[in-house]
């Protein structure tokens, strides 16, 4: 009598338990959270490098070196970078001295919608309060976080608390930014080293191919991706600036240049534009309906954008599921912050590459392929 064990064929697979599965993936995830500080600006680096090797190798065709093309082209970039940040140094400094008042503003108009909903709130706990019984001395038991506890929990970090994290944030923001400057002009700095070092290491000839096909079109689409996002966000910039200034709301060349910069940030750069806007329209505006009318321009321009132009400017190579998409830019918000969410699609761009070149990959594509 032959066993199970036996009658199974030798080439059969063998089964790949799914608690492992998951145990490694929650292994990934947790190391790609915990290792934040010390993955996101290189991957950042890598990004730019992708952005610019293009540039330079037009400067290697010229004659110059590849470590003298890298540091030509980043310090045009950063002064380019300088020019910008000085031209929106004025409007950020006006915003700022306004933004107390604009803020004090927008929540005394949202106390003024409140006041409906919080008397039907009030009414609502007198009929649930109506039937309890009364506490000592004949008083109703009082409500949870009313009190004195209630005032000291109303009270704010004090100024050297806030201070202190400015400053804080401020010192890792540069040192970031520095790090991630660095990264990239040894990147750039050493030419096709990297994949020239990748195609030694694949064994086969077929792979070692197949291994550079897939480093140049994730290079070019990639690329293709941030030269036409960056294009995009300059017309839509313009566009809401000079919208905010037919509206008459102040600041307008500062509302798009955050555009330009917030729409980086699939998504989540839209929604905050919307919550911005809508404050300064509450504590600017007369009405609600005027508040809301710049919002509801940067949403129409925004739709159109989306539905018109994106289709057209990113071409065939880089349509993406859009529910793939904002879930992968959730993912990696959360796992890196803004920096994630703005690496979401060039992560997912490159994965759908792969997906596409390696066959175990395939599911993948097909998920995150529009």
């Amino acid at each position: 009598m032959r066993s199970s064990k036996d009658s199974m064929p030798d080439d059969a697979p063998s089964p790949r338990p799914s608690g492992i599965v998951v145990l490694a993936t929650l292994a990934v995830v947790a190391a790609l959270h915990l290792g934040r500080v010390f993955l996101v600006p290189i991957a950042l680096a890598i990004l730019f490098t992708g952005l610019l090797r293009p540039l330079v190798r037009r400067f290697e065709r010229a004659g110059l070196s590849a470590p003298v093309g890298a540091t030509t082209v980043l310090v045009v970039l950063l002064g380019v970078l300088a020019t910008g940040g000085i031209l929106m140094a004025d409007p950020v400094r006006q915003w700022a001295s306004e933004a107390p008042q604009t803020i004090a503003a927008a929540q005394e108009r949202l106390q003024s919608l409140r006041r409906p909903m919080k008397s039907i709130t009030d009414a609502a706990s007198k009929l649930e309060h109506a039937g309890e019984e009364p506490g000592p001395g004949g008083r109703a038991p009082a409500p949870a976080g009313s009190g004195a506890s209630g005032a000291s929990a109303g009270g704010g970090p004090s100024v050297a608390t806030i201070a202190a994290r400015v400053f804080g944030t401020t010192t890792s923001l540069i040192g970031g930014l520095v790090e991630v400057v660095l990264l990239t002009l040894l990147l750039l700095a050493s030419g096709d080293e990297f994949l020239k070092k990748l195609v030694k290491v694949v064994p086969l000839r077929r792979d070692k191919v197949e291994a550079v096909r897939i480093a140049q079109e994730t290079e070019t689409v990639v690329a293709h991706y941030m030269v036409a996002t960056a294009l995009i966000n300059v017309g839509q910039g313009a566009l809401v600036g000079l919208a905010m200034w037919l509206l008459h709301l102040p600041n307008p060349v500062l509302w798009g240049m955050l555009t330009f910069l917030l729409e980086f940030i699939p998504f989540l750069g839209g929604a905050c534009m919307l919550i911005l806007l809508t404050l300064a329209g509450l504590a600017t505006a007369d009405g609600v309906g005027r508040a809301l009318m710049g919002p509801a321009v940067y949403l129409t321009i925004s739709t159109l954008q989306n539905n018109l132009v994106s289709p057209i400017a990113y071409g065939r190579r880089l349509r993406l599921n859009p529910v793939a998409v904002l879930v992968g830019v959730l993912f990696w918000y959360y796992l890196w912050g803004v920096a994630g969410a703005f690496l979401a699609v060039p992560i997912i761009a490159t994965l759908k590459i792969l997906g596409d070149h390696i066959e175990r990959l395939s599911p993948v594509a097909e998920f995150l392929g529009d």
